[in-house]
This record gives C-alpha cells, structure tokens and sequence, in this order.
C-alpha cells in the first residue's frame, strides 16, 4: 500500500507544473499513518523559505512515515501563512495546506493523523516558532510539544504531548 499523502513545497505563484519535485516512493507506510492512507487523504502543499534546512530535515520525517514529499521554496511563506488564518505569533517553521486544513510548523506526524481522523471544526493547527526537540529540529520528537488549532472560534490547545 503506497502512502497517498503528498508534500508539495511551493513558490509563490508558481504552478505545480513548472515545480521542480523531489518524490519519495515508499511502498509500506508507518503503523502511525494506515488509517489517513485508508481514508485517502487529500495530497500536502507546503510554503517554505529557501534552503531552509530544518524543513528538509522535516520533509526527510515525513517520508519517513510513510508520506510523498515534494519541496519548492517560497519566500514569502510567513505572509501565506497569516492570509491562511494562522494567528500573527502562531506563525510556524513553513506552512501546508493538507485535506482541507492549515498546518503550521514542524507538527509531529501523529498529531496531523489525528487532526485527518477527527476532522475538528478548525482552520488548522499550528507548532508556532522552530521548538527545538520537534521533528525536523531534532532527529526525532522528544519531550512536550504545544500544539494549537485555530479558527473562527479563537486560538485553544490542540496537542500538549
């Protein structure tokens, strides 16, 4: 079974097409991801800055787990992210658009399979600023990680593992 979410990491006004993609095939996703790659999650689209090496090392995380992923810069990633709805101080590492929500930041895989499987009424969730021991950061998550959703209703805590 293929993992059916992908990472596109895009530039501002550049098209899909005209991207340059680095796919990564992985034939048996984690234990973690099998119900999202059963419910056929929607494909990932990620704003980063250039060269940023945190986001490559998160990319990296993601396929890991089982995900395709794509990179593409975008210099402006930071001003997507607040027209996105990510609150001002709630800005993360990047940002993805995935199956209809906003992801911010260096969001630990589990936490994005839980947001897919709930379906929460939020516009998205959000790891504001480069945490140190998230993914992408550190070889791998350690210790507590404050994730928040946003929407609508205001700014709560989402995550707090």
């Amino acid at each position: 079974m293929k993992k059916i979410l992908a990472l596109t990491l895009g530039v501002a006004g550049a098209s899909a097409a005209t991207a340059a993609y680095l796919v990564a095939d992985h034939d048996t996703p984690s234990p973690l991801f099998a119900s999202a790659a059963a419910q056929g999650a929607e494909p990932v689209t990620i704003w980063r800055a250039p060269g940023c090496g945190c986001c490559d090392a998160y990319a990296e995380y993601l396929r890991n787990n089982g995900f395709e992923v794509s990179v593409i810069d975008d210099q402006n990633f930071d001003d997507r992210s607040v027209e996105a709805g990510v609150p001002e101080r709630g800005v993360g590492c990047h940002l993805a658009m995935i199956d209809g929500y906003v992801v911010s930041g260096l969001v630990p895989s589990e936490i994005i399979e839980r947001l897919l499987e709930e379906r929460p009424d939020v516009t998205g969730i959000t790891l504001p600023g480069m945490p140190a021991n998230a993914p992408g950061m550190a070889p791998e998550k350690t210790g507590t990680l404050r994730v928040y959703s946003f929407g609508p209703d205001g700014v709560g805590v989402y995550s707090d593992e």
